[in-house]
């Protein structure tokens, strides 16, 4: 079994420190950092940090796009990329030293023409075999069909793969058309899915739960944020709860979440072992800063608090 992650929307993620937001001045940064980013990227990354080995597949362009490449082999990330003729994009967060607080600016992705969705498509299809992990994490570019993540499952049905899917919005919609291994939405993304605004904790385990008995799922995975979450499976809900700590960053809490979810999976851990992990993963984030995302140490740390 070997871990295969798509990010059709790669970044360069940019860090920076300021003393203070102002309006109209022009603010000193300072503690500039750049790392790899989008949802399939950081997983890889975290996996890595896990000893867990994953192709980490994903279009690049530009200068941007060979940054992004050098600083994953750097990391000794196995890179699948393929070049397009658009720019890969940059994001940029700044950290306000004196409130503790974090801004984030995601910038737009210029969409692919058809020749290069294809190449991409070829290389799944290439690398993605019988009894493999295959992560589909991350914002879908402008411009490019909601249902193409549908389409490349479909595409693998014919396979025996394990399909994890972490996006969100219409393309999540679309994606749960098919049978998937796990899903891991957040509230507000759950409760999009139910066609609600919101929804009261019980309403959130019975939608979960018929998610997994009309076996659009195996495992849902709701993140609820500071508080931990909750796994839905064939045998009922639980509940991981998260520690209190003091937070650094959000950024890539998410997909480190979702890393030891899959650390798990490919450990044959139990439904609550794997949200126990998960949660770690998802909670040691958040005491790196920028997109540093969960360092080992850090895990092991929460791990002994979950």
């Amino acid at each position: 079994m070997k871990v295969v992650t798509l990010t059709i929307n790669p970044a360069l993620d940019k860090s920076a420190k300021v003393a203070e937001m102002i309006p109209f001045d022009k603010l000193e940064c300072f503690d500039i950092t750049y790392h790899p980013g989008g949802g399939g990227v950081n997983i890889s990354r975290v996996l890595h940090r896990l000893k867990v080995e994953s192709h980490c597949l994903f279009p690049y362009g530009g200068k941007t796009g060979e940054h992004l490449i050098d600083l994953l082999e750097e990391q000794h990330i196995e890179v699948i990329a393929t070049e397009i003729s658009n720019l890969t994009r940059e994001n940029f967060a700044v950290f306000n030293t004196k409130t503790k607080l974090q801004y984030r600016f995601g910038m737009p992705t210029s969409p692919f023409d058809e020749k290069e969705l294809a190449t991409v498509e070829t290389l799944i299809n290439q690398h993605v075999a019988n009894n493999d992990i295959f992560v589909i994490s991350g914002s879908l570019p402008k411009g490019l069909p909601i249902d193409y993540y549908s389409k490349i499952i479909k595409n693998l049905t014919a396979k025996d793969v394990k399909v994890i899917v972490d996006t969100s919005g219409p393309v999540f919609n679309e994606v749960l058309k098919n049978e998937l291994f796990l899903i891991k939405p957040n509230q507000k993304e759950l409760a999009r899915l139910a066609g609600k605004q919101t929804m009261t904790a019980k309403e959130q385990e019975t939608f979960a739960l018929q998610l997994v008995t009309s076996k659009t799922a195996k495992y849902v995975v709701v993140s609820l944020g500071k508080d931990g979450a909750f796994i839905a499976h064939k045998n009922g809900i639980e509940y991981i709860s998260a520690p209190v700590i003091s937070v650094k960053s959000t950024i890539g809490a998410g997909d480190s979440m979702v890393a030891g979810l899959i650390y798990a999976i490919t450990k044959n851990e139990t439904p609550t072992n794997m949200l126990r992990w998960g949660v770690a993963c998802g909670v040691a984030a958040t005491l790196s800063e920028g997109s540093d995302l969960a360092h080992k140490e850090n895990i092991d740390k929460i791990l002994k608090q979950v």
